[in-house]
């Protein structure tokens, strides 16, 4: 109400959270000088006056941005960014052989000291060498006590393992019961030999890297045994969005597969989160369509991928508002517990 000698309230706008990205990565530079010391794969290498991370065929140059905390604060500024889930890149501890314990807390305190340099802008995610259980049992303790990590980086193979197989369930046991997400991420493709011509091991590798992961997970009957379990695939599932009514008609029709599912395979599917890293609008169109908004996450997959590409990937669908409020931050509210001081971050409204 107004009256003489008042001034009308003026109408401010709902406060809305800022954009959380679901998954970053960035190199420690003393795992890197840790791989210039070794004389096998994984090792970095220079030439040029660059360095390169070699794994068999795969070679990755490493740019001095791929370090630098201080550049991705400011990438995710540019982009309206609130929050980012921060990981190192691989190869994961798995590779190390005999150093992959002293590689896991490398990589875990570089994560951490991030996280505590730039206070609310980034929450860590650890990594486990879980071919040594002893170890990564107490690395995950570490991590989740001292180190205040929000989930974990899950390899899609485990130095040629499967991330499925009974000498790492006891990790989904303890990520369901920790409530933490477990993030499942290429590692080297197991079919990086027959794609390492025309550098197709990023481009398609990786993909099927997720898709096999993610199907053997299921078919594992995983997410029957932890129905709690936070699982997010990177990279929209890889091809198995793509591929699932064939496993549905496998499974359900020709009686092909494990025997053991309660469900048809997409209803597994459904009860993932993915995240939406591609550049296509249509391939994220396909899974709002199949999956449901809800189960979509915005992530950049930086530094290989500009977060300001998946963005306007993702705006140029013009999906409903809550829906592309709900896949830019709200599911990830949901998933990693943030609370309403996210708002406090925002750079950019939606």
């Amino acid at each position: 109400m107004t009256g003489p000698g008042t001034r009308p309230r003026k109408r401010t706008a709902a406060r809305r959270p800022g954009i959380v990205d679901c998954q970053c990565h960035l190199y420690p530079p003393e795992l890197l000088a840790l791989m210039e010391c070794r004389r096998r794969d994984p090792v970095v290498y220079r030439r040029d006056g660059e360095r390169y991370v070699r794994m068999g065929s795969w070679h990755r140059r490493v740019f001095r941005h791929h370090c630098d905390p201080d550049t991705l604060v400011a990438r995710m500024n540019a982009c309206g960014i609130a929050v980012s889930a921060l990981s190192v890149n691989d190869p994961g501890p798995e590779w190390f052989g005999r150093d992959r314990a002293a590689a896991a807390r490398t990589a875990n305190d570089f994560v951490n000291s991030v996280v505590a340099r730039h206070p609310g802008r980034f929450l860590g995610l650890g990594v486990l060498p879980l071919t040594d259980r002893s170890a990564a049992e107490h690395e995950f303790e570490r991590c989740v006590g001292r180190l205040g990590m929000k989930g974990f980086i899950l390899y899609t193979n485990l130095a040629g393992r499967f991330p499925d197989e009974p000498d790492f369930r006891w990790l989904f046991a303890a990520a369901a019961e920790r409530n933490l997400p477990l993030l499942l991420h290429p590692a080297k493709p197991l079919t990086a030999d027959l794609v390492a011509d025309y550098e197709m091991i990023a481009a398609i590798g990786n993909m099927f890297e997720n898709t096999v992961a993610l199907t053997r997970i299921i078919f594992a009957g995983i997410l029957d045994e932890f129905p709690r379990l936070k699982l997010v695939c990177p990279h929209l599932g890889g091809a198995l969005p793509f591929l699932i009514g064939r496993l549905d008609h496998q499974v359900r029709v020709l009686k092909r597969g494990p025997g053991c599912l309660r469900q048809a395979p997409s209803e597994y599917l459904r009860r993932v989160w993915f995240d939406c890293v591609s550049p296509l609008p249509q391939a994220i169109r396909f899974a709002v369509d199949l999956l449901g908004p809800e189960r979509l996450l915005f992530a950049s997959d930086y530094p290989w991928v500009d977060p300001a590409l998946i963005l306007g990937t993702l705006r140029r669908l013009k999906l409903p508002r809550p829906d592309e409020e709900a896949i830019l931050a709200g599911n990830a509210c949901r998933l990693f517990g943030l609370g309403r001081e996210l708002s406090r971050n925002r750079k950019d409204p939606f």
